[in-house]
């Protein structure tokens, strides 16, 4: 479609120079398509700063290039003048503020064209940033359309949107969207089928191993509803650990391999590959997990071609070609690399090695053969491991889908997230991991409560038990040395249990705090005035000498 626009432009609208801006990945197979679809010679940007600009000087209509170096190329992409910017995977510009958005809304150009997918993946916001490349002052200013739509919580998170109908309509004077509801039945049949296998003893051990972990972290986001940055880390390797161990124990230790999951598709991909006419595509997020996959090809004398975001630029196209030409190259293996924008619909089955958290990345994976131009019934073979986090993520529902609808296909109006970020990240790993509880050393306590309910991290003051013998001992005979600290702790009390807000004319931010570092509340005490001091000294003076 793009390149049957870029071919209307440049046949009736004076239009001359096209710049095509896209993935490495897909640098070739956009240079292939314009020749083969519209008959033009199209040039592949790369290498040093001077031979870019060099290609970009050269008198061709088509020119190829990624996204990771028009910030560098700024200048000659804009001496070059293009007339037309398409931006393929436009999802790489969907936040405003990274170099690389900031880079092509530098381009200067009279027309622009944006493919993606995946508009939306996790906040309207988004949307936006991709829309402004084609259309800045399509939504207006960013501030109203966000205070418009946005559903704020009373600090000020986004907790939701509203009016959802009404960017859809804004947006459909420029939106093409094409959904895959409206083309299944231009495609063939799919028939998609999980392989349950049980963890061995050593991937159990390991698994749960860092479960626990994840299990602390999350209690203590519970308690706190914060995690500082080493938590943070800590909790995403665990889950990446926990994840990689359901492919096999090697992974994480090279000097043993354990695990059902590669014996059972090798099994699976030996029965498959006796059909002749069979080519297949096998999707890992790991490295290590192909490692071993290759070297059981190689042991089979199955050809096959590796593909991952390592490969250089130039060879990928070489390797893309030889699996879609090549009869002899039965077998596609690829990281997430591989998962978007590819054409390869030779290959008739997805095996799915592991799970990628976010279902959209699934899908991604899925139609690199399941998209038109494919004849034949395809297969996508999951493989999970049994009562594990992949299990789990089988049911995980993600909010970003209704939001898209919404948006973008005419389903709800409004929708919640339900908290912050990373609020719906932790529970997404609460749903996905295994709890167990985290030890505690036990202390007599109070909870103070803060902003006059209790917090949901209670402030702990210990109980002294002998100092409260000690009070009541001196109420019975009728003296009260404590008065004037029992007035000063009232007090205290009384401004604690006071909302944050303005004090004699300057904010303030109230007695309760929390460490910037670990996030434990703490109380911020203000030094009493030196009469006040003097009392509370005399009266601890009686209690201890009297």
């Amino acid at each position: 479609m793009a390149t049957a626009a870029a071919e209307i432009l440049l046949q009736h609208f004076d239009t001359e120079r096209v710049l095509v801006v896209c993935p490495t990945s897909l640098k070739h197979q956009w240079r292939d398509e314009i020749g083969r679809l519209a008959g033009h010679d199209a040039l592949v940007v790369g290498g040093s700063k001077r031979e870019r600009a060099r290609q970009f000087a050269q008198p061709v209509r088509f020119k190829i290039t990624n996204y990771d170096t028009v910030r560098r190329d700024l200048d000659v992409i804009n001496a070059w003048a293009p007339d037309l910017v398409i931006a393929d995977e436009a999802q790489r510009i969907k936040n405003w503020d990274t170099k690389a958005a900031c880079a092509m809304k530098q381009i200067r150009s009279r027309h622009a064209l944006v493919l993606t997918g995946t508009p939306l993946e996790n906040r309207l916001r988004e949307l936006v940033s991709i829309v402004q490349f084609v259309d800045q002052h399509r939504l207006g200013p960013t501030w109203r359309f966000l205070e418009h739509h946005q559903i704020t919580a009373d600090n000020g998170q986004v907790v939701g949107y509203r009016h959802l109908d009404q960017v859809a309509a804004t947006l459909a004077p420029i939106l093409i969207r094409r959904r895959k509801a409206e083309v299944l039945d231009q495609l063939p049949p799919r028939r998609d089928k999980a392989y349950l296998l049980p963890l061995t003893a050593p991937q159990r051990e390991l698994h749960e191993e860092h479960a626990e972990i994840v299990a602390r972290i999350v209690a203590r986001w519970n308690r706190q509803h914060f995690l500082s940055d080493r938590d943070q880390k800590r909790l995403m390797a665990a889950l990446q650990c926990m994840r990689m161990v359901c492919d096999s124990t090697y992974l994480l230790d090279p000097q043993q391999d354990h695990g059902h999951k590669i014996p059972e598709l090798l099994r699976v991909l030996g029965d498959l590959l006796a059909d002749a006419e069979v080519k297949v595509l096998i999707f890992s997020q790991w490295l290590r997990s192909h490692e071993l996959l290759s070297n059981a090809l190689d042991d089979a004398g199955h050809g096959y071609v590796l593909f991952h975001g390592g490969v250089p630029a130039k060879k990928r196209r070489t390797l893309v070609k030889r699996f879609n030409s090549d009869p002899a190259c039965r077998v596609f293996l690829s990281t997430d690399a591989g998962g978007v924008g590819l054409n390869l619909q030779c290959a008739s089955v997805v095996m799915n090695l592991d799970l990628p958290w976010n279902p959209a990345v699934l899908e991604q994976r899925i139609s690199r053969a399941h998209r038109l131009g494919q004849h034949r019934p395809v297969q996508v073979l999951n493989f999970v491991a049994e009562a594990s986090i992949e299990h789990n993520l089988m049911g995980l529902l993600e909010f970003k889908q209704s939001l898209a609808a919404g948006v973008l296909d005419g389903g709800e109006k409004q929708v919640h997230l339900g908290g912050s970020r990373l609020a719906r990240f932790m529970e997404s790993v609460e749903r996905v991991t295994t709890r167990c509880a985290e030890e505690s050393a036990p202390l007599a306590t109070v909870d103070l409560p803060v902003n006059g309910v209790a917090d949901t991290a209670p402030t702990k003051v210990a109980v002294d038990d002998a100092a409260d013998r000690l009070l009541s001992d001196d109420i019975k005979q009728g003296r009260d040395p404590w008065q004037p600290l029992l007035a000063f702790a009232q007090a205290l009390l009384t401004e604690i249990a006071q909302p944050p807000g303005k004090k004699e004319g300057r904010p303030s931010p109230g007695l309760v705090r929390r460490d910037p570092q670990s996030g434990e509340p703490y109380l911020h005490l203000p030094v009493p005035d030196r009469d006040k001091m003097a009392r509370l000294l005399d009266a601890l003076r009686d209690v201890l000498t009297g």
